[in-house]
């Protein structure tokens, strides 16, 4: 549905275009449909009154992306009317569409000449994932316009019971260390904590001020005041009685963090065994001593930084093994703690402590994730630190608001999880990209320089893939071990694999053949007769080089490569209309518009302007003397960047919050 929005960012490119045109220029003016991705699959799902969790079981997945391909061009009319009305001009007659078979198969290319060149690979790393929409996000995804917002929840300053104490810790009361997280549900999963090298840490004495007990804490030098207030620095240990205000506290010995690198600590919440290695200090460069207490609770399986530190010290994560034998998080991926059926009965037996654990199992971590639940209803955190705070080992709960993502189109939290996922290793071309960005005419300047400048300096590895159904389809396909693989890049390649795969015993026939498509006829009559979406291409079995079958990788790509490769893809490079981009009469382009959504700032944030950019430059590193990046050094390109419209409660007018018209 076009928005408020759309009509100012039409009418500032179409006063350039216009102009341009009048001066005598040839501009060339074609429409595009981006038809793919999320948005269109959680309409669909409403309208339907299904979950993802249903397609496959209430629905075929052929019967939902059909679902998809129609509702997709519902609004067709109200944005040709807008267009009239606003005197726009534009050719609607001839559009490129994304779920287009032609278009999709220029993207296949563009993938296939990144993974020969290694490009392409698979990872399993922690990334944002959505439980409401079913899938992981990339970081663009992730820092859409108020994405990021500010949220109360309930934190906690744990006491973590320290085993094997330095002398001077065991003088007074019980010895724990401190650490503090803004997410008590990760607590069940801690396998480790984590120390800064260079700060320096303290033992202080004091009490619980919920339970009364004796304590002897190790936390950040930095941090003293932040939980132990001075005035109460004079008073007497043995003076004090539960419930006086001030709770007297000393301190009674100094560390660096590298002195207390290898103490072990009693597991806080003893549900599961992780096995051997966990719950000790373990060293690290990213803490800081801003807030908390200067020692950082690590959950493997549920923060990036988590992860590496503990790898790297050979600190095992905490992990379930379900029913079907896998590895996985205690949380799933609905955002709830696996419940005692989902899991392998002999790990239950020897790894879970039901009768701790069956009390919470099947709780959602969050209650955006219930719809049997609203904000009024007690969250997990406060039901675990209520817990904590009987056991006594909660230092200190308090409400604190904090700047926390949510999934741009679901609305609702996402979590950082473990996922396997295929990335493009956009930072093979980070140097070039920082280079070519010099040579570009920012308005306003600050943009280049600041919010796009620094996403390239902070360059990561984008993540591709999607775990969804309304999608360009990854164009991988592998044998069960994974020692064998396939990248297709056209469906002249596809066709002769299905061949090869037939001739094996495989497939029984070949689908293209049997519909009466024709390799190399490029006509949209031709291209009609097959669907390169889900389910059709997961039928396909191919054949490796050694005779074994191979599946196509399940993911979709991110639907932000469908938008990146535009320049590309809408004159179905390079099967069709190569003349038209290797002369550079097509790309690159002379004038952009977007809005400032559409740039990056620090926090790695990355839409379809940079994308075209990081696609070129990608490209660049498979063809040492590229066509477009020579022009794009030769010949001076603008970049218009738009504010955004906002509404009188300042929210910005755009994407889930835009205006109809």
């Amino acid at each position: 549905m076009p928005g408020i929005h759309h009509v100012m960012a039409r009418s500032i490119k179409d006063i350039f275009c216009r102009y341009k045109t009048m001066k005598g220029f040839q501009v060339k003016r074609k429409a595009g449909w981006d038809t793919h991705g999320l948005p269109v699959e959680l309409g669909v799902e409403k309208t339907l009154g299904i979950t993802k969790e249903d397609i496959g079981k209430k629905i075929s997945v052929a019967e939902y992306n059909a679902a998809c391909r129609k509702d997709v061009m519902k609004f067709t009319k109200e944005w040709e009317d807008l267009t009239h009305k606003m005197g726009y001009w534009v050719d609607m007659t001839d559009p490129y569409i994304t779920y287009d078979n032609r278009y999709i198969e220029t993207l296949w290319w563009l993938l296939k000449q990144m993974h020969q060149k290694d490009l392409l690979y698979k990872g399993y790393t922690i990334q944002p994932y959505s439980p409401a929409a079913g899938t992981g996000l990339s970081s663009h995804e992730l820092n859409q316009p108020g994405c990021y917002r500010d949220v109360k929840d309930t934190t906690v300053v744990a006491q973590f019971k320290i085993k094997d104490p330095k002398p001077e810790l065991t003088a007074w009361g019980t010895p724990y260390f401190m650490a503090w997280t803004t997410t008590p549900w990760t607590l069940p999963s801690n396998t480790a904590l984590c120390v800064g090298p260079k700060i320096d840490y303290i033992a202080v004495q004091s009490y619980n001020a919920y339970t009364g007990a004796p304590i002897t804490v190790v936390l950040a030098k930095a941090l003293l005041h932040a939980h132990f207030n001075p005035k109460a620095a004079e008073l007497n240990l043995e003076d004090y009685k539960q419930g006086d205000k001030l709770i007297p506290y000393k301190v009674i010995a100094e560390y660096k963090g590298a002195d207390l690198v290898g103490l072990g600590y009693e597991q806080l919440i003893p549900w599961v065994n992780p096995g051997e290695g966990a719950f000790r200090v373990i060293s690290g460069d990213f803490v800081t001593t801003e807030d908390g207490t200067g020692i950082v609770h690590i959950a493997p399986t549920f923060g990036a930084d988590d992860a590496q530190v503990a790898k790297a010290a050979g600190v095992p994560p905490l992990q379930l093994i379900n029913k079907k034998g896998e590895l996985r998080p205690m949380v799933d991926l609905t955002g709830k703690f696996y419940t005692l059926d989902e899991l392998d009965e002999t790990f239950v037996k020897e790894r879970v402590n039901v009768e701790f654990y069956r009390e919470y199992a099947g709780r959602f971590v969050k209650n955006d994730y219930d719809p049997t639940l609203t904000d009024k209803d007690e969250t997990l955190d406060v039901s675990l630190c209520m817990m904590m705070k009987a056991n006594n080992q909660a230092f200190k709960i308090e409400k604190h608001v904090h700047n926390y993502p949510h999934c741009w189109r679901t609305d609702k939290p996402v979590l950082y999880y473990p996922l396997d996922s295929w990335f493009i290793r956009s930072t093979a071309c980070k140097e070039r990209m920082i280079e070519l960005n010099k040579t570009i005419n920012w308005k306003p300047e600050s943009t280049g320089t600041g919010r796009f400048g620094k996403w390239l300096e902070n360059l990561n590895d984008w993540n591709l893939s999607r775990s969804r159904y309304w999608g360009t389809p990854l164009p991988i396909w592998r044998t069960e071990d994974n020692s064998e693989e396939i990248c297709i890049e056209s469906v002249e390649e596809l066709y002769n694999e299905i061949e090869k795969s037939v001739a094996a015993g495989l497939m029984e026939s070949n689908p293209y053949k049997k519909n009466g498509f024709k390799p190399g006829v490029y006509s949209p009559e031709n291209y009609d007769k097959i669907d390169l979406h889900r389910p059709y291409v997961d039928d396909i079995i191919l054949v490796s080089k050694e005779g074994q079958p191979m599946k196509r990788e399940a993911d979709l790509i991110d639907v932000w490569f469908d938008s990146g490769a535009m320049p590309y893809a809408q004159i179905h490079y390079p099967f069709e209309n190569k003349e038209l981009l290797d002369s550079g009469e097509v790309y690159p382009a002379d004038f952009i518009a977007e809005g400032v959504d559409q740039t990056r700032d620090g926090s790695l944030r990355c839409t379809p302007l940079p994308l075209w950019y990081s696609i070129a430059c990608l490209i660049k590193q498979l063809y040492p003397m590229d066509w477009c990046l020579i022009r794009m050094e030769i010949k001076c390109r603008n970049v218009w960047v738009m504010e955004w419209i906002r509404s009188k409660q300042s929210r910005n007018m755009v994407r889930t919050h835009c205006v109809g018209i």
